[in-house]
């Protein structure tokens, strides 16, 4: 194991030890490369921590991985081509620059007086080691007070009655530490609440703040004035409530568009009580319909006492088309491509409804060979931007539930089999921030098998387990999952974390009435003359990213799942098992040649088909950008399927492992991937022998080659 283990992380370590390789040599005489900055804090740091102030220093290093190696090779004293070019790729070395100690330095101090630790004191280290440079910025961090009392003065009358019902939402606590830090965000947060109760000309620069520390106690006083900071005292205008007066909603011509819709997704009335807060919904449930590329909410004030409110909703792209290509090949010249193809009309009624038409494929080949299967999908879906059967009044939030229905057809021609699946679904999704949800009350599938050759057939017959996945059957119940990310924006800039968390239940409310069900030949129940399924299904995905600098990150994603026929005649169907491999999944391996547990190939399918009742796969991959729109990228996974009632040795000696390297074109509106997944751990040989060598990677069956769109998670 432990020899597994160092071969599994063997290419990790040459591209940190690349990491490690000084650049120095480019540098000219007398120059130095800032290899580190370190914060050490002297005396009472309580509260602080180095990433407090780091970003403060003024001459940050860089963290060029790989790339500083290859900026290394060029030779300084040549401008041809080819040294032009290393350096355009790679990342140059920081040069020390001493003149900038004493501007940090300063950074430090004003940033700590800024948290509440007055008069700090910050010196400077500096250590030469060659030609690198590492300073250490020692900081003795100043004296906090805390806050003994708290004085109030605030304008009287309904104002101050509504400023003591906030009173302990106050971040300014008696018994606290003064800092500006905390008093910025106490008059950011307090300007919004009274915002949100109709002040609508009350801002953070009406809030004061003045301590008074030269006594035996710290006296804070808290102040709200009738004035802004940058105002005098003549200024001052009390304070009134403002209420909204007209309402009008305008949209681009170029998108028709029903306007009882608009008015009704509106929820901005005259007469109410302006509200900040009313208004960040309103915006969002006309952002939520992904229609109008721009949503603009101006609020006019008419007089003291009242605004107007003009929403304009700017134009959009409303039809399309998206293409997505995913493509993978091994030393056995099995060959494999997946286009899809889809057209969507964001509009088709003018009312925000949502077409997308589709089409899909799988076409495998074993160049040399007649084997060949083939795969073709059809379908369609449409979105309504309402909760069919409720009114738009019945939802206050910013986000309001969308109503789907979608249809399917699926034919896949095998060398063993021809197979035949029609989908049907009623559901409904919705987000609520950083939560995303789609629930399924209905979902139906039949699946019908046709032309098993008779070779086949007696395979199965060996496995009642594989047997009984392969039988015409309706598959009928309801499911749904959940989606939530701590960044909800398209292309996430910096670090994040996700969970998916999905459910699939069937055949239990069949199962109800299953003694009124008529009976075929076998004693099983039938529904339109088709045995029904009856399981249930889960499945988690959690993911992190970690976005470091210049251009780099790590990605991590564990999945897992399991799944269980429920039915004493029937087991899981074979098309809801689960499978890794392929350009997203185990990339060491085709699409379904892995699995389950150390099961060789099965020699029933000509063309992989392995497949499990539970998973486990985590992933990690490493990301930089190279130049240009090139990005490469090192990855390892380990995973597998399993069968609950199939043999089961220890399972942890059963998860398979792959390393690989890919390189990515990313042109924004898309990316381009190809990776090479090369095998370190296959658990279906024979023991001893399953550690894959490195002349093993180029042999037969010891690799796999991807081409994908988008990162593969």
């Amino acid at each position: 194991m432990k020899r597994g283990v160092g071969l599994f992380f063997f290419a990790a370590f040459v591209l940190c030890l690349c990491a490690s390789c000084s650049n120095t040599r480019v540098l000219s005489e007398g120059q130095y490369r800032l290899k580190t900055n370190k914060v050490e804090f002297d005396g009472d740091a309580d509260g602080l921590s180095s990433s407090d102030v780091s970003s403060y220093i003024k001459q940050q290093t860089n963290n060029p991985f790989i790339l500083g190696w290859i900026y290394n090779w060029s030779d300084p004293a040549k401008n041809d081509w080819l040294n032009n070019a290393l350096r355009k790729v790679g990342v140059a070395p920081v040069v020390f620059n001493g003149s900038q100690l004493n501007g940090s330095c300063e950074n430090i101090s004003r940033h700590l007086d800024y948290l509440g630790y007055y008069n700090s004191k910050v010196s400077t280290r500096v250590d030469t080691l060659g030609k690198n440079v590492k300073v250490t910025y020692t900081v003795t961090p100043g004296k906090r007070s805390r806050i003994d009392s708290i004085v109030y003065k605030v304008p009287q009358g309904e104002f101050y009655d509504e400023f003591n019902a906030d009173r302990r939402n106050i971040l300014v606590k008696e018994g606290g530490w003064l800092s500006e830090k905390v008093l910025e965000k106490e008059s950011e947060r307090g300007a919004s609440y009274f915002r949100n109760k109709g002040y609508y000309d009350l801002s953070k620069f009406n809030y004061f703040f003045e301590a008074d520390t030269l006594g035996s106690r710290n006296i804070l006083t808290y102040e709200i004035r009738e004035y802004t900071r940058n105002e005098s005292e003549s200024n001052a205008v009390p304070f009134a409530k403002y209420h909204i007066g007209k309402v009008d909603i305008s949209h681009s011509k170029s998108v028709p568009f029903n306007e009882k819709v608009l008015r009704d997704i509106n929820i901005i009335r005259p007469g109410d009580t302006y509200s900040e807060k009313l208004i960040n919904i309103n915006y969002n449930r006309y952002s939520s319909l992904r229609l109008f590329n721009n949503v603009a909410i101006e609020m006019t004030p008419v007089d003291s006492a009242t605004v107007d409110c003009h929403i304009t909703l700017g134009q959009s792209k409303l039809k399309g088309i998206k293409v997505n290509l995913e493509a993978s090949t091994n030393a056995n010249l099995l060959f494999g491509i997946s286009p899809k193809i889809s057209f969507y009309n964001k509009n088709i009624f003018h009312g925000g409804e949502w077409l997308s038409l589709g089409f899909s494929g799988n076409f495998q080949r074993q160049f040399g060979t007649d084997v060949r299967a083939n795969e073709f999908g059809v379908n369609g879906s449409i979105s309504f931007p309402r909760f069919l059967g409720l009114p738009y009044s019945a939802f206050k939030g910013g986000s309001i539930p969308r109503t789907e229905i979608q249809a399917s057809f699926n034919y896949q021609n095998r060398p063993e089999f021809k197979r035949y699946i029609a989908n049907a679904s009623f559901g409904y999704s919705g987000n609520s921030d950083k939560l995303f949800y789609q629930f399924y009350p209905f979902k139906a599938t039949v699946v019908k098998v046709d032309n098993m050759t008779q070779d086949f057939i007696m395979s199965l017959l060996r496995n009642l387990s594989l047997y009984d996945s392969f039988y015409d059957h309706l598959d009928a119940g309801a499911g749904g999952q959940i989606y939530w990310t701590t960044d909800a924006s398209v292309i996430p800039k910096k670090s994040y974390s996700y969970l998916r968390f999905a459910v699939d239940l069937s055949g239990n409310l069949i199962a109800l009435f299953d003694k009124w069900l008529p009976k075929n030949q076998d004693g099983a129940s039938t529904v339109f003359g088709l045995m029904y399924s009856r399981y249930f299904k889960a499945e988690l995905n959690l993911g992190h990213t970690f976005r470091f600098s210049p251009g780099s990150a790590l990605a991590l994603r564990f999945t897992g799942g399991a799944a269980k026929g429920l039915r004493e005649d029937a087991s899981l169907p074979f098309e809801k098992q689960f499978y890794v491999g392929g350009a997203s999944s185990m990339r060491g391996w085709q699409v379904r040649a892995l699995g389950p547990g150390n099961s060789p190939l099965m020699s029933y399918f000509t063309i992989p088909s392995q497949v499990g009742e539970s998973k486990l796969e985590f992933d990690m991959e490493y990301r930089q950008k190279l130049f240009w729109k090139l990005e490469g990228a090192v990855f390892a996974e380990v995973g597998n399927v399993w069968d609950f009632n199939g043999p089961n040795p220890e399972w942890l000696s059963t998860l398979a492992g792959d390393w690989g390297i890919g390189l990515r074109l990313n042109l924004d509106f898309i990316l381009l991937r190809l990776d090479w997944g090369l095998k370190l751990y296959e658990p279906s040989r024979e023991a001893g022998q399953r550690w894959l060598t490195p002349a093993e990677w180029v042999g037969k069956n010891g690799s796999a080659l991807h081409f994908g769109v988008g990162y593969p998670f």
